[in-house]
């Protein structure tokens, strides 16, 4: 797919997932800094107004669903996807002038990556977190991974069947998470996860990933553990309990109520996976 590193013909699809649209005003925010009209978009509108419809430019592509569920809504652009690369996106980014060469010679410059992820900024241009000082991803820099930097090659993720756990990310019972799972599912199909230490995006730092502390979070964090470590989620929960104390994200008075709150993610999520059996 990668011989040749002036490949122009490697193509790339940006997969915005949004909901409740009559109108495709909100990309000109996310393409300010670019032509637009250079890159295949397919927008999934999870929508009870199936009658709106876009002027078909040839480039852009729009699915209307009425269902709600950003993973449902991530994998049914995956199915519908048609590009070499693929590149998840939601509603509310920007990228940055030139991002898609960004992505396509990276893709060139490491022919064996399945997946790429890379970095963003907040509106006042700060790097977003810190990231990950190594070039190959392991389950511990997954974890630093927001959905909007990941690309992939279509056929790796479609070949291998991977898919977004309809159980975890906005609008479902565990309403985060969603990007590590979708990544660690991949690792553990052998796929290969590469970390590009360059700026594709910006996006308004009050983002989800930064209510560590919050119930939701550690709800989902609870099933997140029972789905990878089964037993040791116990201990492993405890330690992230201990970790948003000393990182100032909870009060001592919160530790057992929030450690509680996992736990009822552990047993929601038992108790899903033995409905689904």
């Amino acid at each position: 797919l990668m011989s040749n590193v002036n490949n122009k013909n490697i193509s790339l699809e940006i997969l915005i997932s949004t909901k409740g649209r009559d109108s495709l005003d909100f990309l000109r925010n996310i393409f300010v800094n670019n032509n637009s009209h250079s890159n295949s978009v397919l927008i999934i509108n999870q929508t009870e107004n199936s009658n709106f419809s876009c002027p078909s430019t040839g480039k852009i592509k729009l699915i209307n669903k009425n269902e709600i569920g950003l993973s449902k809504s991530r994998n049914l652009a995956i199915h519908s996807s048609t590009a070499d690369i693929c590149l998840v996106a939601d509603d509310d980014i920007v990228y940055v002038k030139d991002f898609d060469k960004i992505i396509l010679n990276a893709f060139s410059n490491n022919p064996n990556a399945d997946i790429i992820t890379f970095m963003m900024k907040d509106f006042d241009g700060k790097l977003f977190k810190q990231y990950p000082k190594k070039k190959l991803h392991d389950k511990n820099t997954l974890s630093s991974v927001n959905s909007v930097v990941i690309a992939f090659k279509r056929d790796s993720i479609i070949s291998n069947n991977i898919k977004f756990d309809n159980n975890f990310g906005l609008g479902s019972i565990f309403q985060t998470a969603d990007e590590y799972v979708f990544l660690r599912d991949a690792m553990n199909s052998n796929l290969n996860i590469i970390f590009q230490n360059e700026v594709i995006l910006s996006h308004d730092i009050i983002s989800s990933g930064k209510d560590a502390g919050s119930d939701r979070v550690l709800f989902a964090k609870g099933a997140l553990f029972y789905k990878y470590y089964n037993f040791f989620s116990f201990f492993k929960l405890l330690h992230y309990v201990y970790l948003m104390f000393i990182f100032k994200y909870i009060s001592i008075t919160e530790v057992i109520p929030k450690y509680l709150t996992g736990l009822r993610g552990i047993f929601q999520y038992i108790k899903v996976n033995n409905e689904n059996k």
